[in-house]
């Protein structure tokens, strides 16, 4: 288990996540919003645009400013990076 930087000096950890989709789809949008009626939103986007929307498997919603091609690729490189050690 590694941890995966979403940038801002913010961290989660890969074994945790469940899915990183596109915050523009109508399903994203409405896990959003019913993450922040019950408090288990994570706004890691220091500001910036979301770019993607990472799911946890405790339910919690984290919003990103880093695409969701960017995070695949930091994830991939954490998964490579295990195998080497």
């Amino acid at each position: 288990m590694k941890f995966v930087n979403l940038g801002f000096n913010n961290m989660i950890l890969d074994a945790r996540i469940v899915a990183i989709v596109s915050p523009e789809s109508a399903p994203a949008k409405r896990i959003v919003s019913e993450a922040k009626e019950t408090s288990r939103i994570i706004d890691c986007t220091g500001g910036r645009k979301t770019k993607s929307v990472i799911i946890t498997d405790s339910d919690h919603v984290v919003l990103c400013a880093l695409s969701s091609e960017a995070l695949a690729s930091r994830l991939n490189e954490n998964k490579t990076d295990n195998n080497g050690v």
